[in-house]
């Protein structure tokens, strides 16, 4: 019949139900916010705040990509290099050694860790290993890794093994490439030194018994 008022009871239970739509309205939402980069983009932006030296900002490019793609090999090779560049060798290893747990002949991860080595001067085995593989692959960073190649055998005193991995890295240099040019320099004005400090040490003789 129209125009009949509702009863009390449908009455009521309309009221708690607005009641209760209000006092949820006024409670803390969760919202869900989504990456609009990839983690590629993370990384490209990442490497341009460190080109201008602004290394907190790209850490946070970095760490951000990872949130997008936990294993992706580019932010933990960037992030490993800031930490070796830093002086924190461990987390350095750390950020290597997950990238070539998920890819074993990574060139960059495989080189950057024998610099690690190289620098603690400990387990040149496993650096000269880890070299070897990098320069064994047709990647941009194949004179990088003979450089550090040429670095192994120069601290073990392997001098020729040094000077031919140097010259294969010159070689494998692009012409343009000015900072890796005085690197390779560099390299060799060390080996060149090395060798001649080892030319001029007196000779230690042993007196014969009568």
């Amino acid at each position: 019949m129209t125009g009949q008022a509702c009863p009390l009871w449908q009455a009521a239970l309309v009221a708690g139900l607005m009641g209760a739509l209000q006092a949820c309205s006024s409670l803390p939402r969760i919202v869900i916010l989504h990456d609009p980069l990839t983690p590629q983009e993370h990384v490209t932006l990442g490497e341009t705040y460190q080109a201008q030296d602004k290394t907190e900002l790209a850490v946070r490019e970095f760490e951000a990509a990872l949130r997008g793609q936990q294993d992706y090999a580019p932010a933990l090779v960037a992030l490993g290099n800031l930490s070796f560049e830093a002086g924190r060798l461990q987390q350095a290893e750390d950020y290597y050694r997950r990238v070539l747990d998920a890819a074993p002949d990574h060139p960059a991860a495989g080189n950057n860790l024998a610099m690690v080595y190289l620098t603690r001067g400990e387990r040149l085995d496993e650096a000269e290993r880890l070299a070897r593989g990098a320069t064994a692959q047709e990647d941009p960073l194949r004179p990088y890794a003979l450089d550090t190649l040429a670095r192994i055998y120069l601290r073990q005193k392997r001098y020729r093994e040094a000077q031919t991995a140097l010259e294969q890295a010159l070689t494998a240099a692009p012409s343009g490439n000015t900072p890796l040019q005085e690197r390779l320099a560099q390299t060799q004005r060390e080996l060149t030194e090395d060798q001649q400090r080892l030319d001029h040490a007196p000779v230690r003789t042993t007196p014969a018994n009568p």
